[in-house]
């Protein structure tokens, strides 16, 4: 949890999200317990007082209502139904894309047929039908919100979950005995949680929107009940003679989903596992050296390795791709480095001109020697000048490294 704030930290603007969305939160959560006024009881011979009023400190609305006591509760209650909704179009269409992407086959294609079906339709329009057909009400918007979105969640998770039902340890699972209700809850939802949790984070906003725009067209929060959205509709007339009654509710709405938005982006990033790895960091000119002592040269070849030893450190968990390999090429000698995926060829070549991205690459140990001369921790204007004039590389897929662009 603190790796995670300290990358959603240098991101500013995401930051400054978080901040505001739990100063917003904060004050919803304390509305209850706040001294403010009753926000239903009416007062027309004080309606439309200007902010800053005596006893009204954002006015009052056409009935003499008080804005802050109905902005404060308005605010709670779109929150609310919000996250409400996120949680369960969240939930639902996670369960769905997962079933469709576990099974698979005729299974996949009926349900992701339906899903389809249902992102034909405009989802406004979509919304407006179901509050149409279950009649207007906070609950029903809320339905309807959370029913448009499901399958937006549905075929990202859907997505994720066919590229992990064949991997090797869903497999070596299965081959255990697992069935299939355990493997999914044990071995795939907590692979797609992160991608469950970025896509609600960065949806929250537009519910709170999308609720807030049932309510302004009366089919949401119903009077004396007051949302955002509400109070957006009920304030339309007096937009020209009062507008105070509208850029009360509206700057809030704005507040909420900018803050929402900024936060949720920068919660994509710091889950995203290349950004925890440094893969998404600028890379440095040359891999990082952490050697303790250079070895005694030996060797008279053009290319000289000894016990070169390269590891990538990722937070506090250290991986050795190269652990201490030593070579040799002679003049107009050609040299083959056969083995399984994942040994270490590509990173051994890297290492050889310091191209190993760090981070998280680090060259622990070992010398690179390129005609007698050390390559490990040399400055950058010399591996520079080497690299692609002395030294290039040809890896797998030739027809592609070697394309004419």
């Amino acid at each position: 949890m603190t790796a995670f704030f300290r990358l959603l930290a240098r991101n500013r603007l995401a930051l400054a999200g978080l901040v505001v969305m739990a100063l917003v939160v904060a004050l919803a959560i304390l509305t209850p317990i706040l001294p403010l006024a009753d926000p239903d009881v009416t007062d027309t011979a004080n309606r439309f007082k200007p902010p800053l009023s005596e006893g009204a400190w954002l006015g009052t609305d056409h009935l003499g209502r008080d804005l802050l006591a109905r902005l404060m509760w308005g605010t709670r209650l779109s929150l609310a139904v919000g996250f409400a909704a996120a949680i369960a179009a969240a939930t639902i269409g996670a369960a769905i894309g997962i079933i469709a992407g576990y099974y698979g086959g005729r299974t996949d294609n009926v349900i992701m047929r339906g899903v389809d079906m249902l992102m034909a339709f405009p989802y406004i329009l979509l919304a407006l039908a179901i509050v149409a057909a279950l009649g207007p009400g906070l609950m029903n918007a809320l339905i309807a919100v959370a029913a448009v979105n499901i399958p937006f969640f549905a075929r990202n998770i859907r997505g994720v979950t066919v590229g992990i039902a064949h991997k090797e340890f869903v497999d070596a699972a299965r081959l255990a005995g697992m069935g299939d209700a355990r493997i999914i809850l044990t071995e795939i939802l907590p692979n797609v949680l992160p991608v469950i949790v970025i896509a609600m984070s960065t949806t929250i906003g537009w519910m709170i929107l999308e609720t807030a725009g049932l309510s302004f067209l009366g089919l949401g929060s119903q009077p004396p009940q007051a949302d955002l959205g509400s109070m957006l509709g009920e304030a339309r007339s007096a937009l020209i003679s009062n507008p105070h009654t509208s850029i009360v509710p509206g700057v809030m709405i704005l507040i909420i989903v900018m803050a929402i938005n900024l936060a949720g982006d920068g919660a994509r990033d710091a889950l995203d596992p290349r950004l925890k790895s440094g893969a998404l960091s600028r890379p440095m000119p040359a891999t990082q050296v952490d050697r303790k002592e250079v070895p005694v040269a030996q060797g008279t070849g053009v290319l000289n390795l000894q016990d070169l030893s390269t590891e990538f450190r990722v937070r506090d968990r250290i991986y050795k791709a190269v652990g201490g390999v030593s070579l040799s090429v002679q003049k107009g000698e050609c040299l083959g480095l056969i083995g399984e995926s994942g040994s270490g060829k590509s990173v051994t070549a890297l290492s050889v001109m310091s191209l190993v991205a760090s981070p998280p690459g680090v060259i622990t140990g070992g010398a690179v020697r390129f005609q007698g001369e050390d390559m490990i921790g040399a400055p950058y204007g010399i591996l520079r000048s080497l690299r692609g004039n002395k030294v290039a590389y040809i890896f797998q897929d030739p027809q592609a490294t070697l394309h004419p662009l």
